[in-house]
Order: C-alpha cells, then structure tokens, then sequence
C-alpha cells in the first residue's frame, strides 16, 4: 500500500485471521473465494475484479514475501515503455539462492518447455511477480486452476503476439526452517507434465498456424500501404504537381494548389484504408480552423507523421528534412509549395515564412528535429520557438500517439496499433513568451507535451 493505492486482495479460503486482519484496513478491495481453488483460479478471480473495477493493467504478487514491492515502479516503468506487454519480475541471482531441488528443477523444466512451446527464451517462468495486460490477456478461461496456470498464461500470450518484457527484481528466500510451501512434487509434477503435453500438441495446431498468420498479415499490410502509397503518388501527386507548376503561373496561386493537393494525399492516408491494421483517429475538440496563422508543434515519431501534419490543413508549410525535401516521390510537390529545410537555417528561411504569414499559412515545425526511436519525448530545439517569437505568433501544439509503434524509426514493417492525434488548444504568444528566452520556452514545452502523452497513454489504455 505504501507503493500503489489500489490493492485487490485474493482471500482464496483462508483459515486463520487473514479475512479478519485485512477487514481492518482501509484501501483494500478483499475478493473471497469459499475454499482453495488454487492459484489460477486465484488469478482470475482478481483480474475480473481489477476489470470491473476499470483497469487496464494489474501487478502480481504473491503473498508468500519473496517479493519487494519496492520493484513496483521498475514493472511500472517497462510498462511505460512497452505498452501492452506482459511485464514478468525475473528474480536475480536464482542460481546462487538456497533453493530445494524440486524449485530448482520445476524452473528449469518450465523455462525448456516454454521455449519448445513458443520459439522465445525467458530465464524466470516461474515467477509471479508479473505486470498483466488485462485487455490483452488472451483468456481468462484457463485450462488450469492451480500453480501451473501461470505458464499457461505465458504460452497463451505468447501464441498470441503479446509482447513478454523481463524485468530483474529481487527475491527473498527465508532460510529453509521458516519457509512455507503447498508444492507437492509428484502430484504438481504430473499436472505440469499433462499441461506441457497439452501445450506442446497445441503449438503446432493453435501457436504455430497464429505465428504464421501474424507474419502474412504483416507483410500483406506493409505491401498493400506501399503500393497504396506508389499508386496515389506516381498517378496522381506527381502528375497532379508538375500539371500545377507547368500551367499556373502565378506563385501564389500555384503554392495554394500544391498546398491542397498534399492535403488531399494527407486526408487520403489518414482517413481512407492507406494504413491498414492501424486504427486512426483525429481529434479535434477546440475546432481548430487554422483561419488564423500560428507556429504548429507535433512529436515526432514515426514516418507517417508526415501524412497526419498535412491532413490537417492547405495553410500549413512545414519545416522540412532533408530527405523530405529531396524525396523521389513527393519531393518535386514539397519544393514548389514553398516547403523549407531546417539546413538552411532560421535567419536564412525566416524572411521567406514572414512572407507565408502575411499570406494567411501556418509554420509546422517537429521541435523534436528527429524521430523518436521509442516513442518517448525528446529535447525540443530552439527553432521552432524562435520563429514564433520573432513572427509573433500563437503556438498550436498538435500531440501524437503510438504511430511509433505501428511503424517505429527505421522499420520496414507495418504492424497493428493507433494512431492518434489531438489537436490542442493554442497557445497565444503572451503567454508563451514568459517563460523566458527560446530554451526556456523550449524545455516549457517539451515538459508539457511529456504530461501530455502520459495522460494519452493513460486514457486510451483504458479503452
């Protein structure tokens, strides 16, 4: 309780004072089972508590004292940088701890099997020190209701894609007098036995035909977004772009034009099927027009970060990379609709934005600079905040969520996930610009988008 104010405790048919200790402490939500069940049963008596009761993840621990709850924050903190995955607590230093024989053999003998099982490799299947993705826990009807069911739990997350995170904890052997046990050797060992029968028949028949599966449908995502993606681009963007450049001769007229062509393959991405497996949601509460020209921020995470910046709005120039600029595909569009590089420098491409401004567009800049590789907020550079101050103009923060995940920095795959973007309320220059000078107003913004993401992260794991 010292550790996290939410405790759900299992009373799986105690016959001493337990129920009588834990009804006089306040915080404790108690769920009684009539007899001893087992473990599993245990387990899933607290899950469908911790369920009904709105969350999203769950700790374990079991109440034998081998464990600290003063790990809790390290389950806590993989957690948040692996969202969904199953988090197990790998105790330390197993090999140099008193244990029986029996302990010792029933690790080694689940640790084999779970690689037979599953193809992965963990060093601690045995612990039950455990952070649970409720909503991604691929049953809660086990096969088994007692000790074993803990791998099964493993095996079926697995088979599953649940991603599988240890974390090193540490772990309390009382010395061998003091110690208490329920393991009963030849009666536990026959159940684990049957179950890892069970489990190895179903890997080739359940396991391995969902393995299979998750690989085809990756490479049919990948393949389908890339050629959505060449087609538009080749059929239309380009001809569409060099049509504008050729025929329309007046500047401006043709920077409009580019402008809402790149907005239309943006809204095409991001709201037809261009990035299938992927669930994407633009919101934007404030009814953000764009009528009035600001300085647009966004994390940075992913490559189709791109095509979410350019559906929002034709008033939009962005600040480019290189590689944008110089893109074989969309490169040719970009340059004529009067995108810049950040190589050129800020007092370089300052008097051109100036211009833009005074047209009635909107500065986009990733204060970030580059992508994150996991999805976590970087140090913002000075630039963007810069620019608005010397233009004066409002910052209208745009926050991202988990595109990263979908397509991380440097993947070549496309995987299931969200992508989620908010458009938040803006900032007026006032406001801002008493934070100090440009690396203030930086590091302002960049602890601002971190409580940002972290209450995403918060409400949309809930859903």
């Amino acid at each position: 309780m010292e550790q996290c104010a939410d405790v759900i405790v299992v009373d799986d048919g105690c016959t001493d004072g337990t129920a009588e200790i834990l009804a006089s402490m306040d915080g404790i939500t108690v769920v009684t089972q009539p007899k001893n069940s087992g473990k599993g049963a245990a387990l899933r008596a607290g899950f469908r508590k911790a369920r009904e009761m709105g969350f999203a993840y769950a700790i374990t621990l079991d109440a034998d004292g081998q464990h600290f709850p003063e790990d809790i924050p390290l389950l806590l903190q993989a957690n948040i940088d692996n969202p969904h995955a199953l988090i197990i607590g790998e105790r330390r230093d197993l090999d140099s701890m008193e244990r029986s024989g029996g302990s010792k053999f029933a690790n080694a003998f689940s640790n084999f099997w779970f690689c037979v099982q599953t193809g992965r490799r963990l060093r601690d299947t045995q612990t039950g020190y455990r952070l649970y993705p409720l909503k991604h826990l691929p049953c809660l009807q086990l096969l088994t209701s007692r000790y074993e069911a803990e791998l099964e739990l493993l095996v079926f997350s697995a088979w599953n894609g649940v991603k599988i995170v240890p974390v090193p904890v540490n772990v309390y052997y009382p010395p061998r007098e003091e110690r208490v046990s329920h393991f009963r050797p030849a009666y536990d060992f026959t159940r684990i036995f049957i179950l890892n029968t069970c489990l190895c028949f179903l890997a080739l028949c359940y396991g391995l035909p969902l393995a299979v599966l998750r690989l085809v449908r990756t490479v049919v995502y990948t393949v389908y977004s890339l050629l959505f993606f060449l087609v538009w681009t080749l059929l239309f963007l380009i001809p569409a772009s060099a049509a504008c450049v050729l025929f329309i001769r007046n500047r401006q007229k043709r920077t409009w034009q580019l402008h809402r062509l790149l907005c239309f393959v943006g809204k095409l991405v991001m709201r037809w099927h261009g990035i299938p497996g992927v669930k994407r949601r633009m919101v934007n509460e404030y009814s953000e027009d764009y009528s009035k020209p600001a300085v647009v921020i966004c994390n940075h995470q992913s490559p189709l970060d791109l095509m979410a910046m350019l559906a929002q709005s034709p008033k939009l120039t962005l600040l480019t990379n290189d590689w944008v600029w110089r893109n074989v595909f969309f490169g040719f569009a970009v340059r004529h609709a009067e995108y810049y590089p950040v190589t050129d420098g800020i007092d370089t491409i300052l008097p051109k934005l100036r211009s833009l401004v005074e047209r009635g567009y909107s500065i986009a800049v990733y204060p970030e600079g580059t992508r994150s590789p996991d999805c976590s907020i970087q140090r913002f550079r000075k630039g963007a905040f810069r620019i608005a101050r010397e233009l004066k103009l409002d910052i209208l923060p745009l926050v991202e969520y988990a595109p990263g995940k979908a397509l991380p920095k440097g993947g070549k795959y496309l995987r299931k996930g969200i992508f989620h973007v908010e458009t938040d309320r803006r900032i007026p220059y006032a406001a801002y610009s008493q934070h100090g000078d440009d690396k203030d107003i930086a590091s302002w913004f960049r602890k601002y988008y971190q409580r940002r993401y972290e209450d995403l992260r918060d409400r949309l794991d809930r859903e």
